[in-house]
């Protein structure tokens, strides 16, 4: 098994600093987050215990992201979520959630996919770099998104966006030339 195929381990010591055993040095949970965009997948267990922390760490990933403004989940959901453990029946929701995330990941290949069959504007001149550019364009605004191979930067991203908007003006000049 491939060092990315097995989940990262990260140790929690007593004094709470987390231990990434892969690279030996002490991570933050931003880097924790930097691991996961990336497709790694990460268990977190306290050194001394052995409890399993993940899950509780992944939560407070999102707290500090809702914290700071950055909308991660509508308030409805979260009160939805909060509903959810409050009820004394078995929850749907946790499975709910799974399902969705998968559907979402496996829906992001198929858009691009979708978009190139049965498509009549195929036979229009520049079509194929059109369809290259919006492949392009998913990828960079999925980018982070769980279920995204790892290497997707916004770096990738920012050099893919120039290259689409400098095809873009070339097959205006074109579209242009034609009409004109």
């Amino acid at each position: 098994m491939s060092d990315t195929a097995k989940p990262l381990l990260i140790k929690r010591y007593a004094s709470r600093r987390l231990y990434n055993t892969e690279t030996s040095d002490y991570v933050t949970l931003e880097d924790i987050a930097g691991f996961i965009r990336a497709g790694r997948e990460v268990q977190i267990v306290d050194l001394k215990s052995g409890d399993d922390l993940t899950r509780q760490y992944l939560l407070q990933i999102i707290a500090e992201h809702e914290s700071r403004g950055e909308n991660v989940l509508p308030l409805d959901v979260l009160t939805d979520l909060v509903r959810s453990y409050t009820s004394q029946a078995q929850s749907v929701v946790p499975q709910f959630l799974a399902m969705s995330f998968e559907m979402l990941r496996d829906g992001q290949s198929k858009i691009v996919e979708n978009m190139a069959r049965a498509n009549p504007m195929a036979a229009m001149p520049g079509f194929e770099e059109m369809q290259r550019q919006q492949q392009a364009f998913m990828k960079t605004m999925m980018a982070g998104w769980p279920g995204i191979p790892a290497g997707t930067s916004a770096k990738n991203g920012d050099d893919d966006l120039d290259e689409i908007k400098k095809q873009l003006a070339e097959l205006q000049q074109k579209l242009n030339k034609m009409n004109g």
